[in-house]
């Protein structure tokens, strides 16, 4: 059973540099190409790099969460880590949604709209 343990937390720690390194790829390319592109129009260029980033983070944001998961669930499933999970769950889903209002201009929960000033479609 420690087997199984060190497993699981070897694959925690694996998601966690997963995530590290997917938003550290994904944001030093978005630099890369905004500095690139900042010669054409620097404001376009500045909403599709914040754009860049706000996704690199909110993927990051979803796979710290999952880790987080497997070691408190599968590694050391106890009362004060299951309320330390929750916690950060909750802390980490108000920033996955502070960074879609700021993405997007919409509420996670709301339908994208499909051009700018358009209503929102209904599912």
């Amino acid at each position: 059973m420690v087997y199984l343990r060190d497993w699981f937390e070897i694959s925690a720690l694996a998601v966690e540099a997963l995530a590290v390194a997917i938003m550290l790829i994904v944001i030093l390319a978005g630099t890369i190409r905004w500095i690139a592109h900042s010669a054409r129009g620097m404001k376009e260029g500045y909403q599709r790099y914040r754009l860049t980033l706000g996704k690199a983070l909110l993927v990051g944001l979803e796979l710290l969460v999952g880790a987080d998961i497997i070691r408190t669930v599968a590694v050391e499933a106890s009362i004060l880590n299951m309320a330390t999970l929750g916690v950060l769950v909750v802390v980490r889903t108000f920033l996955g949604w502070s960074l879609t209002v700021e993405v997007e201009g919409r509420w996670p929960w709301q339908a994208r709209r499909a051009a700018q000033g358009a209503p929102a479609e209904r599912e």
